[in-house]
This record gives structure tokens, sequence and C-alpha cells, in this order.
């Protein structure tokens, strides 16, 4: 029937039909361009389901629970598979994607939704394959996290990481960017299987890192800002990009720190002096006491060997006591330096914030040491030993320690005599008793001296 031609038609034109009928009421074969079409159509469709391409159809009408749609054979949207407003798809002619298709029936169910999700996979496929590592492409940023901002590459997203933004320190991507801006970042990394594209910004400009030798050379002096303090140091911004540690150790020549904000805060302007640069690390040591001479360099001439000082008892050891010189210089009085007698600990002479004088004995500048002595004040009681003491002589002295093979006992104040046990006898001596004893050797070179007691 002409009905059934959509347009023109002339003689001679081919056309594909169908056999309707063998013979009408009126005995004559049926012909049908319409069922032709459709066939075609069907066929054709059949291809695009299982090929899972997407075809193109014009919303006809809605219907319960979704819309007829025409694609050469009437399918239908279920209402669940459209991505517009129903005001905004009506009459439309639209991308599809089949999503059911039954042969045997000649049912067809299609999505608008999956159609634009497939296109915009299909853009994604696109895009990717055009990229390249260290390519640079203009993006928009999408969204923003503490860790880094998501940049829409034109339909397919990338991570710019916060420690790739900027060559200098900043704590939050918001400092620098904003949703809706448009940035142009470049290509790190792509893993297309993953779909997963890592981004930067700061990779735009070359790193200050390059160049840093030649800008910050061992010894030299800049200004920083201190942009962060930990327990062991603080870091201090040079330039962008450029940050190096002071180190607790190198803070102060004089003042015992516990923690570096004692004497730096965040936002500071400090001077430094540059003490090591590994530029292919990204690493600057820097020292603030670097900035003065140290105090140490002065000591020798200050406190010369055998030169007496005064100072307070500021600490107490088992080995010793630390006396303060000034302010950051120490010395050390030896347990052994503080008596010519034995003590057991230092505190039998000395206790903390005593103001005392000793004798300088060794300097040592290189490793900041001073050795002091007490007992140098006063002579050494045994340089005339052998003058005031001799063999058979009987004095009298005090008990100052027991031990498994006889008991020290004090003559006078730094010299001391041991009585052995083979000389006690049934004696029971204990410390602190006064016993008159008997000298029977003498070593004045070897600091001995031999008792016996004496019986009464």
């Amino acid at each position: 029937m002409l009905s059934e031609f959509s347009g023109p038609v002339k003689v001679g034109d081919e056309v594909s039909v169908v056999l309707a009928q063998l013979e009408d009421k009126n005995g004559t074969v049926v012909l049908s361009k319409q069922m032709a079409d459709q066939l075609k159509n069907w066929q054709k469709l059949q291809v695009s389901y299982h090929k899972g391409e997407i075809i193109e159809g014009k919303v006809e009408r809605q219907v319960r629970g979704g819309y007829i749609v025409n694609a050469g054979i009437d399918a239908f949207l279920p209402a669940s598979q459209v991505s517009l407003q129903s005001r905004e798809i009506s009459y439309k002619t639209l991308p599809f994607k089949i999503i059911k298709m039954n042969e045997a029936r000649r049912n067809i169910v299609v999505s608008h939704r999956a159609a634009i999700e497939a296109g915009k996979e299909q853009s994604k496929t696109e895009l990717l394959s055009g990229l390249k590592v260290g390519q640079a492409h203009k993006g928009k940023v999408k969204n923003i996290t503490d860790f880094g901002a998501f940049i829409d590459l034109g339909g397919i997203d990338g991570l710019l990481h916060i420690t790739d933004i900027s060559w200098g320190r900043i704590s939050h991507p918001s400092e620098i960017l904003a949703v809706g801006d448009e940035v142009e970042v470049v290509i790190l990394n792509l893993n297309l299987e993953k779909r997963k594209i890592s981004l930067g910004l700061k990779q735009k400009t070359p790193s200050p890192w390059l160049k840093a030798a030649e800008k910050y050379p061992v010894d030299s002096k800049h200004t920083g800002r201190v942009v962060n303090i930990t327990d062991y140091g603080a870091f201090v911004e040079l330039e962008k990009g450029i940050e190096g540690l002071v180190h607790i150790s190198e803070m102060s020549w004089t003042k015992r720190l516990s923690h570096p904000s004692e004497v730096a805060a965040i936002g500071d302007m400090v001077e430094v002096v540059v003490l090591s640069i590994e530029p292919e690390k990204g690493k600057i040591s820097l020292g603030m006491k670097q900035v003065e001479p140290s105090p140490w360099v002065l000591v020798e001439e200050k406190y010369p060997a055998g030169s007496k000082v005064k100072g307070k008892i500021h600490n107490l050891t088992d080995y010793g006591a630390f006396l303060e010189l000034e302010k950051g210089i120490d010395g050390l009085i030896h347990i052994s330096d503080m008596s010519w007698g034995n003590i057991k600990h230092p505190s039998e002479i000395l206790k903390k914030g005593d103001k005392v004088e000793a004798v300088v004995l060794e300097i040592d500048p290189d490793n900041k040491k001073i050795s002091l002595g007490l007992k140098q004040l006063t002579e050494d009681p045994w340089g005339k030993i052998g003058e005031k003491y001799h063999i058979g002589d009987r004095v009298k002295g005090k008990v100052t320690k027991v031990v498994s093979f006889g008991a020290f006992i004090e003559l006078e104040k730094g010299v001391e005599g041991l009585l052995h046990t083979s000389r006690m006898g049934d004696k029971k001596i204990s410390e602190g008793d006064i016993l008159d004893v008997e000298i029977v050797s003498i070593e004045p070179e070897r600091r001995k001296i031999g008792l016996d007691i004496v019986e009464k």
C-alpha cells in the first residue's frame, strides 16, 4: 500500500518487501514494505544489542511506568532509566542503549541513562588514550580535600596531591585553590587499567633545589621564616620550596634547651648559617647558634690550665660535679680531684648551689670539655710524708673504712694507712674507731703506709 511509504516513490524504485499473503479475497498477492522495514530494523537492533552499541530513538508517548520510544521498532523506556526530567524528554530524539531484548516476543527495553554513562565512558577512554606523562593539560577544580584536589580534565578526574601543588609548604590545598578554578596541570602518572591520573601543579615551574647549592653554600648566612617546630628542631623556610632543619643542638651555644619552642616560634624570622646541603635529596641543615662566635673559641684564653676559677655547682653525678664558669660553659670536677683522701660520693664534699673555687687542670675546646680540681688548691700531703712519718713511729688514727683484707686509718686529712687483717689479731674494728697504731712501712711514691696495731 502507498501508505507504507514514508516518502515519495516512483516507478523503477527498488524496495524491500515481505510476502504478507499469497492472495487476498480478490485473489491478489499482498506485499508489505512496512513489515520488511520492521524486520530489517529488528535485525539491526539485534546487532546493536549484542555489540552494546548506542542507538537513537524518538520518545513517542508516555505510558504506565515509562515511555514508548520509536527506534525503528517500538521499545519501552522505564522511568527509572531516564536521566532527564519528564518535561525534557517528551518527543525528543535521544541516544539509548538496549538493556533487554526478547526475540520471541519481539520486546525491547532501552535506557537513556545507560547510553549517557556509556558515552561518558567512551569519552573517558578517548581522553585517557590521548594523555601522556609530562603533558600539560587544562582542567577545572572539581573538589578539594585535606590531601589534595580533584581536577576535571574534561570528563575524567585526576588527583592533584597536596605535595604537588606548591614547591613551598602549605597546610591545606584551599590556600592556593578553590572549587571552580581553571588550572593548567602536568600529567605525572597514568594508570590506564585503573583509570587513575596523578597531576602536578608545582612541576610547571623548575624545582628551586636545582640552584640551591649555588644560592646556599656551606657557611653562608641567610634569613628565613620558621614554618614548623618539632621535638628535635625547627624547620626554616629560606624561600618557597627550600626548607632547612635547625636541630635543637644547633640553636644555642649557652642555653640548655629541652624544646626548640624555648628559642623559636612559628612565623619568627631568624638568621641561620648553612651547615650542609644535599640538593639531590632536598635536604639542608642549618644552625642558629653559628650566627655568633662559639664562646668555646676564647675558653683557652680566659681559663688557661693552672688558673683558678670560681663558679656555682649546678649538677652532681656519681662521678663528679659540674661547675658553671659562665652561661653555657661548665667544667667537670671529677671525684678523684675533689680530695687528697678517699671519698665515696661527691655529695660528701659538695652540694648543688655551692659557690666554690677550683683549679683548671685541662682544656679540650674541640670537645667542649674543661677538667677542674678542688684538691689541687691545697698542697699534696703525700709530698712531705717521708719527712713527717718514719718507720716505728706510733700515731693515733681514725678508721675510715673496713674491708675484707683490713682497715683504712686516716692519720691526717688526705693521708691514710692500711692496717692489714694479719696485724689485727682478735681485735674487732669498726668505722669511726680511734686506734693507736705503729708505722711498719712507708711508700710515698705509691701513696701507701703499712700499719700495725699497738697493744696497750
